[in-house]
């Protein structure tokens, strides 16, 4: 019986633990996402008041889909402090996310690559390798939206749980 009571002493000991810890990470997320929302604010006006907003545009939304992945880790803290439960979604969103975001970084490196008009073999490898890149990103990317359809069509919610 003793031993019983020492257990869920403990049990309890470290649920508090885990929640001060989700609570910590969810401080610094929240304290990331507002600084590269800051960061992205500060390229857009620069790009706005030295008329570069087109070469600033793609940069501005990398920036801009960096946050969109820490809200969404944060949104998956949240849920796991309120219900103790872990869910998937937020980490296939998020996957899907960062998989759009190296889409747009290797568009933006590919068009660099053939701005100058000079085509070396060096720059057909690298673009030859983009493509293979961007190719498996797009399968990945169907293969996340087919994941996170069925999940929300078969995967029951648990008690509790607000998404």
């Amino acid at each position: 019986m003793a031993e019983e009571k020492i257990r869920a002493h403990f049990s309890d000991y470290l649920s508090k633990a885990e929640v001060v810890v989700y609570t910590i990470l969810a401080i610094l997320l929240f304290i990331t996402a507002l600084g590269t929302s800051a960061n992205a604010a500060k390229m857009l006006w620069d790009g706005l008041a030295h008329w570069t907003i087109v070469t600033q545009t793609l940069l501005v939304l990398d920036q801009l889909l960096v946050v969109l992945m820490l809200v969404e880790i944060l949104h998956t803290v949240r849920i796991s402090i309120h219900s103790h439960y872990l869910v998937t979604e937020p980490f296939l969103v998020v996957g899907l996310i960062a998989s759009i975001r190296r889409i747009l970084v290797i568009t933006l490196e590919a068009a660099t690559l053939t701005k100058g008009g000079t085509w070396s073999t060096e720059g057909a490898s690298i673009f030859r390798a983009s493509m293979f890149e961007l190719g498996l990103l797009g399968f990945l990317i169907l293969v996340l939206v087919t994941s996170i359809a069925l999940l929300r069509r078969f995967a029951p919610s648990p008690k509790g749980q607000e998404l």
